[in-house]
């Protein structure tokens, strides 16, 4: 048996305990299933959810299955002009995941009665994709925007990345982070709206994992020395291995180069996203756990009452969206401008598109509030100086709530 500890700081809540949660070795590295990439014709991409994955690297033929998914996920194979086959499939794709700007009144009016959780993915989804990872800020606009939204939802970002690297992006104290795929997930500071307890909430499900991820850390960064653009990131928990730069002849060498590296490691596994290879411990963890546990913390668990949102544009966002679907509450939001295989329900273009329906949820639920307190809607605070004054008490209160 092997154990994974769950720490919740927060000896007086229901949660709030260190939790032993034990599971057996033949379940915990079970060997996943590996499929190759399909693309559609045409140009459009889909990308299976049963992603490129390995407990273990496997041989070239494993490479080169590697290879062809990279290939797949890349924006330059692309077509800048769709013919008639493409826009036929991307209307008909559009049908099943409509823009959920489009559709934001039908959000709205499936989650009335409920509290809106939000999850937010970071790059792709709070910022462009950018080439050099460590440049991929997110605008004043959009930051303002997620602040706005935390004011009246609990709120979370579950990226990929370090979480404290996120949150150096983000600086936004008052949000729930989850790194490393959600396995390392820390609340806000004590006194924030939605904290319960006195102290921090914590979740590291893969600890024990560090030391083997240094170690994989410091070889790869060694052994892609070789290969001009490639660049290794360590997330704690995770490692990403950024092609974005790297000259697409020279993916072949690189992807054996991880290979070689992971076959020493078998208790790690390799997955994709955009232009990225991802090494991961192989603990049953992802998005959609971290989403599940963030819900258990907040008091959710077993709730009818509230409405999960998370939005995001990666492969691995797409374990949450999952989640969602069988928990039949709430919905994803896919961001890609092509479409995919998703689980998400609605869609979004780009990340300046969630700035948009960021900016509408919170004026949506000033509305509520304005209407609530005041019995007037928030046209006629605005064109009132003193309800404005009113208002303006009552945005303070609630942020220090």
């Amino acid at each position: 048996m092997t154990n994974q500890n769950v720490v919740v700081s927060d000896p007086k809540s229901a949660i709030g305990m260190a939790i032993a949660v034990s599971v057996s070795k033949s379940s915990f590295f079970s060997p996943p299933v590996q499929k190759p990439p399909t693309v559609v014709p045409g140009g459009y991409i889909t990308i299976s959810l049963k992603k490129i994955e390995t407990g273990g690297a496997g041989g070239t033929g494993r490479v080169g299955a590697w290879v062809d998914s990279m290939r797949a996920s890349s924006p330059t194979r692309i077509k800048s002009t769709p013919s008639l086959s493409d826009i036929e499939a991307q209307s008909s794709w559009m049908l099943r995941h409509p823009s959920a700007l489009h559709a934001f009144e039908q959000i709205v009016n499936a989650s009335k009665g409920k509290k809106i959780v939000m999850f937010l993915d970071y790059d792709g989804t709070l910022s462009p994709i950018v080439e050099d990872p460590d440049q991929a800020f997110m605008s004043k606009e959009m930051r303002a925007a997620v602040k706005d939204a935390a004011r009246y939802f609990p709120t979370a970002i579950v990226s990929g990345r370090c979480r404290d690297k996120v949150h150096g992006f983000v600086k936004l104290s008052e949000l729930y982070y989850a790194g490393s795929h959600g396995m390392d997930i820390k609340g806000p500071a004590k006194g924030r709206k939605y904290h319960k307890g006195n102290q921090s909430l914590l979740c590291q499900p893969a600890s024990e994992f560090l030391p083997m991820i240094d170690e994989v850390y410091k070889t790869l960064l060694e052994k892609t020395k070789s290969t001009p653009g490639a660049k290794v990131e360590n997330n704690k928990f995770c490692l990403s291995v950024h092609f974005r730069c790297v000259d697409e002849q020279r993916w072949t060498a690189l992807a054996e180069q991880v290979r070689l590296v992971l076959n020493q490691y078998p208790k790690l596994r390799l997955t994709q996203g955009r232009k990225v290879l991802e090494i991961r411990p192989t603990i049953k963890w992802d998005k959609g756990n971290a989403l599940e546990f963030l819900l258990e913390s907040l008091g959710y668990a077993n709730s009818n009452d509230v409405f999960p949102i998370y939005i995001g544009d990666d492969r691995t966002d797409e374990d949450a969206f999952k989640v969602l679907r069988n928990r039949g509450q709430g919905f994803g939001i896919l961001v890609s401008k092509f479409p995919k295989e998703t689980s998400a329900s609605y869609s979004l273009q780009e990340p300046t598109e969630g700035y948009e329906l960021f900016a509408t949820f919170g004026g949506v639920e000033k509305k509520f509030v304005t209407k609530a307190i005041y019995g007037v809607g928030i046209e006629e605070v605005i064109n009132n100086p003193i309800l404005e004054f009113c208002w303006g008490r009552l945005e303070l209160c609630i942020f220090l709530l």
